[in-house]
């Protein structure tokens, strides 16, 4: 008798875990860095929480035809974010630490994913 009630008391819980959701990770705080913008003038870009895990292309400089890579990133996160030189987080990469880190205008990126 103590060992049904000892699986059904497992199976129980196990239903519990699968039933609920789990909530979606997201970087808490804001990334932000620096690009040109069709005109030329200098512009400020920001993520604010954006998605743990997830490639973001940053949209001012997806198309490297028609735009030069954004610079400067400052993480204000609570993740490390690892940016990259090329769209769908492809190319050299620079990994940034939470809480501040960040790079001069000498690294270029266009796309940046959270840890």
């Amino acid at each position: 008798m103590r060992l049904r009630s000892t699986v059904a008391a497992a199976l129980g819980a196990l239903a519990l875990i699968v039933a609920v959701p789990s909530s979606a990770s997201a970087a808490s705080g804001e990334f932000s860095y620096r690009y040109t913008a069709l005109d030329g003038s200098p512009q400020v870009g920001f993520l604010f929480d954006p998605p743990s895990r997830v490639c973001i292309t940053l949209p001012e400089v997806a198309d490297p035809s028609s735009s030069n890579p954004a610079h400067t990133p400052w993480n204000l996160t609570d993740a490390s974010a690892t940016v990259f030189t090329d769209v769908d987080c492809e190319g050299d990469y620079f990994t940034l630490r939470p809480h501040g880190g960040h790079a001069s205008s000498r690294l270029k990126l266009r796309s940046v994913v959270f840890s």
